[in-house]
């Protein structure tokens, strides 16, 4: 294992006699990450640091964040410099390099709305290149860096923020919130501690017990094959999206098929949250992948879809 801490690093690290890019690993905070046994590659930690002020008018900046910075403190950061844009992916585990590589979104949010660009070292071409928005690919918790695992080491984001008090709070749950903490006109700060109470009830914090956040994507279905499993399964959660489509709360159908609180030994789910897996102690990855493959199993059965697993789960090296 090497740590990289700055960007001059990365041709020490591919002279490395231990290098091999078919079988490097870039981890950033690990969060995402579930090892099923020992990784016999090298593996490299992004630890690059600093958060910049970019380009500023009198309605917007642009922020840069290395990819080592943790995300949650990049968050924080840009509230306190009265930008607003992010503040409802307010406690999302990890680092700022790997919010691109799964496009995290959360209440409403998604990172693509905000993002401007982000350079990464292209291993295939072995140089540093700008990646626009539009080059990301993205979708639904899914983008070009994860199409290309292993390709791209993400260096920094770039980030087009507002100054405006603009907030969206569209999403139910930071509606109630918000009522709950008695604000009517509420700010990006605002927002922000919605989500943190919001998150810190609904989640089990991986610093307290181990957990890689949602196990499973919420799956995005057509609009027909939502109404015939509405009509089959009465109160399932669903929300339309663009282009017809809709998508349907993985955690309520896992529920449903009696998975929530459940315990083999040290591999469960969640009782707060039926969609996140948890190590009471000593699970092994296998342990919890195997628990995982029952539940898309069980769910498959129950409602005719095929869960996908949300975090990275490298092979053996």
């Amino acid at each position: 294992m090497v740590e990289l801490t700055d960007g001059q690093q990365l041709a020490d690290i591919m002279a490395l006699p231990e290098y091999d890019p078919d079988t490097v690993l870039m981890l950033g905070g690990g969060s995402n990450v579930l090892f099923t046994g020992d990784y016999r590659g090298l593996v490299v930690i992004n630890m690059l640091s600093g958060k910049q002020l970019l380009d500023a008018t009198d309605k917007h900046a642009f922020v840069r964040f290395f990819a080592g910075e943790n995300w949650h403190d990049c968050v924080l950061w840009a509230l306190d410099q009265g930008l607003a844009g992010i503040e409802n992916l307010s406690l999302i585990p990890g680092s700022a390099g790997a919010a691109p590589i799964q496009n995290i979104g959360a209440y409403g949010v998604e990172l693509d709305s905000v993002l401007d660009c982000v350079e990464a070292w292209d291993l295939q071409n072995n140089k540093l290149i700008m990646l626009r928005n539009a080059d990301c690919q993205f979708t639904y918790r899914d983008s070009i860096f994860k199409k290309s695992p292993g390709r791209y080491w993400v260096t920094n984001i770039t980030l087009k923020l507002s100054r405006g008090p603009r907030v969206r709070v569209a999403y139910r749950g930071i509606k109630e919130e918000l009522q709950k903490m008695q604000i009517e006109q509420a700010t990006p700060a605002d927002v922000s501690e919605a989500v943190i109470r919001i998150r810190t009830r609904k989640l089990p914090d991986p610093a307290v017990i181990g957990n890689a956040g949602s196990f499973f994507k919420n799956p995005i279905v057509t609009a027909e094959n939502a109404m015939r499993l509405a009509s089959q399964h009465p109160g399932l959660p669903s929300f339309e999206q663009t282009g017809g489509l809709v998508k349907l709360s993985a955690a309520w159908m896992i529920e449903q098929c009696g998975w929530k609180g459940h315990r083999e030994g040290d591999a469960g789910i969640s009782e707060q949250h039926a969609l996140v897996f948890v190590n009471h102690g000593a699970a092994t990855g296998a342990e919890l992948l195997d628990l995982a493959e029952r539940v898309r199993a069980s769910v498959n059965e129950g409602f005719g879809l095929l869960l996908d697993i949300e975090p990275f789960i490298p092979g053996p090296g």
